[in-house]
């Protein structure tokens, strides 16, 4: 389709699941992708599936919760590729599942906000200087539908992605006039390898509020976050967009 055409969009959490799907999808409609990833390997075989396919991607390696590597890879691909047109965070772990609240530790809701929350926000304060320079800008990051409604037994997860929720809030108010948009997405459960280890219990739970009955699938949230990256979302900023089988409708 070419509407990405002569852009650079970076995927963090890109080497598998809505990362992948949506790495897959851009570099179709044209973008220079970045699939960014804890895991380079996931990354790289991704962007050589794109290459394969005709489109354009690299992989780098890349730990959210880093708040200096962050800012390093920001500025590096900045310096390679001259400019950064969008992010798309997908990065995101899930942390303890079917677990009461008085069986989590401080270390649990600390590793999740680590990646979860500080890591959309090193991103998005790495990034913003090099888009506000070019008045232009598109940051999406993937929330959960959990953020907006809650789960039961995944406090660390729920908390990470209500807080992520209310950071874009804030800081799409605050960038509103640079030509930069910033919003998040809130999925309900979707198939990918991130939930291969949560409880079934918690599983069921989540598919019996899904008024369409099914897991969602990745590339369905890709499409949303094609949306929220183009030049086509340029009056919609600091909003939450669902992904969620008619879970939330509000």
């Amino acid at each position: 389709m070419g509407i990405f055409d002569g852009q650079v969009v970076i995927v963090t959490g890109g080497g598998a699941g809505i990362g992948a799907a949506a790495s897959h999808l851009l570099a179709s409609r044209g973008a220079q992708v970045i699939v960014a990833d804890v895991v380079k390997s996931n990354a790289e075989a991704v962007a050589d599936a794109i290459t394969k396919e005709g489109g354009k991607a690299t992989a780098r390696e890349l730990n959210v919760a880093d708040q200096d590597g962050v800012q390093k890879f920001i500025d590096g691909v900045v310096k390679e590729f001259g400019k950064i047109d969008a992010i798309a965070n997908s990065a995101g772990i899930v942390g303890p599942t079917n677990t009461p609240l008085e069986k989590i530790t401080a270390v649990d809701i600390e590793k999740v906000l680590s990646v979860n929350l500080l890591g959309a926000i090193w991103l998005t304060q790495a990034a913003l200087p090099h888009m506000k320079g070019a008045k232009y800008g598109r940051i999406v990051h993937v929330a959960s539908i959990a953020g907006k409604e809650g789960n039961p037994g995944m406090t660390p997860y729920v908390l990470s992605k209500s807080a992520m929720i209310g950071f874009v809030k804030a800081i799409a108010k605050e960038v509103a006039t640079e030509g930069i948009t910033i919003n998040s997405i809130a999925p309900a459960v979707i198939k990918t390898p991130m939930n291969a280890n949560t409880s079934e219990e918690t599983l069921k739970y989540m598919i019996s509020r899904i008024p369409m009955g099914r897991l969602g699938e990745a590339e369905e949230v890709a499409e949303m976050i094609s949306f929220a990256v183009s030049k086509a979302c340029s009056f919609t900023t600091g909003f939450c967009f669902d992904t969620s089988g008619g879970r939330a409708t509000y």
